[in-house]
């Protein structure tokens, strides 16, 4: 499939995350989430509040690339004592970019390898992972759905709070941990099979539930009834267009 045809697809789809979630803060970690907000605060939910990546709320999603004063319509200040009252409040939902996901649904952007004194690959560190994870609702975002994100096992290092029982903190639920849905370059999935198992919603054209399957590393459920992934609308499209007049998310998927 046509890798700019797909990006958007999944722009479009990942736009939905925010649809019902009233008055939140949208954080979108990357061109594709960005995007997806952005689209969701222009098409499907007014209420939605972003920033300008800087310390103001905007009326209108900012246009990624260079920009000038006039490219902003800001709002009122939403400095970062105001940004942690959203967190804490449970009042905003990110979606972000974990390099490893495990059937749990723990994510980590920390470090790769058995041992976290001497890492293999050494990354961002947990960075507000564990704080978010644990007070308000996140999705994420994968470019290449693979084995080596998907992981067979625990992540290397849990950075972000799943559905493990082993892992879960004192006085906390599962209720309390709110993984709302996986976007990748092969389908959507969610965390709503039996026993919060990885559930796979919708397939891309031209995938496979094997395809799917084959590039995860544990199982994932599979409904009786899987959709193919909607198409963009006009509406859409034109929105994308200005949103990114760079067509930045034409290489947003990666190799």
């Amino acid at each position: 499939m046509n890798e700019t045809l797909l990006v958007d697809r999944i722009i479009c789809a990942a736009a939905r995350a925010w649809q019902n979630d009233g008055e939140v803060l949208a954080t979108g970690i990357g061109i594709v989430p960005r995007l997806a907000a952005s689209l969701c605060m222009s098409m499907h939910n007014r209420d939605l509040m972003m920033t300008d990546s800087e310390a103001w709320l905007v009326s209108e999603p900012v246009p990624l690339g260079p920009r000038g004063a006039q490219d902003i319509k800001r709002e009122t200040w939403m400095g970062f004592s105001r940004i942690f009252e959203n967190v804490w409040g449970g009042k905003r939902h990110a979606m972000v970019g974990p390099t490893q996901i495990d059937r749990y649904g723990q994510a980590n952007i920390s470090m790769v390898g058995d041992d976290y004194r001497r890492p293999k690959v050494q990354m961002l560190g947990v960075r507000g992972f564990p704080g978010n994870s644990i007070n308000h609702a996140n999705s994420f975002f994968v470019p290449q759905h693979n084995r080596k994100v998907f992981v067979e096992g625990e992540v290397d290092m849990v950075a972000s709070v799943g559905y493990n029982p082993a892992r879960l903190p004192r006085g906390y639920s599962f209720d309390d941990i709110d993984i709302r849905s996986v976007y990748t370059n092969l389908c959507v999935m969610d965390f709503g099979g039996p026993g919060r198992q990885l559930r796979l919603r919708t397939l891309h054209p031209g995938v496979s539930v094997q395809d799917v399957q084959e590039a995860t590393g544990f199982p994932v459920h599979v409904p009786d009834v899987i959709a193919e992934t909607a198409a963009p609308g006009a509406q859409e499209l034109e929105l994308l267009a200005r949103l990114d007049p760079r067509n930045l998310r034409a290489g947003a998927m990666g190799a």
